[in-house]
């Protein structure tokens, strides 16, 4: 699965490479404020403008997604979400990487360790 989901990633990244662009964000006016004295003398300091935010942006990013997921779904594979186990059930499990992707249900869950490895645990089943 790594490997494809890697072939897949260089293959998008070449169909759909990296296109950042510069841009900023809209301007904000402050206005000036008023102050008065204790004779009721008063003065105005002048207003300003504080410069949108500049932020850069790669506009193929999400069309490389979609590519990267149809690339996947040619494959065989289908993205799925599932939840972080809970100690009850990482406690029971021999924590062992998964290397074969393993039937899911609805009480499937996964492990990450620390090297970027993961574990999907099926409460019921072996292994």
């Amino acid at each position: 699965m790594q490997s494809e989901t890697t072939g897949c990633q260089v293959q998008s990244l070449k169909d759909a490479p990296v296109a950042n662009q510069v841009r900023q964000g809209a301007p904000t006016y402050w206005p000036g404020r008023t102050y008065c004295d204790g004779r009721g003398r008063c003065h105005r300091t002048g207003g300003w403008w504080q410069p949108g935010q500049i932020y850069t942006v790669d506009v193929n990013k999400g069309l490389r997604n979609k590519l990267e997921a149809q690339c996947m779904a040619q494959k065989g594979y289908r993205p799925v979400s599932l939840p972080p186990c809970k100690q009850g059930v990482k406690s029971r499990v021999a924590a062992v990487p998964t290397t074969q992707l393993p039937p899911l249900s609805t009480d499937s869950c996964f492990v990450k360790f620390d090297n970027g490895t993961f574990q999907i645990i099926t409460p019921g089943q072996a292994g």
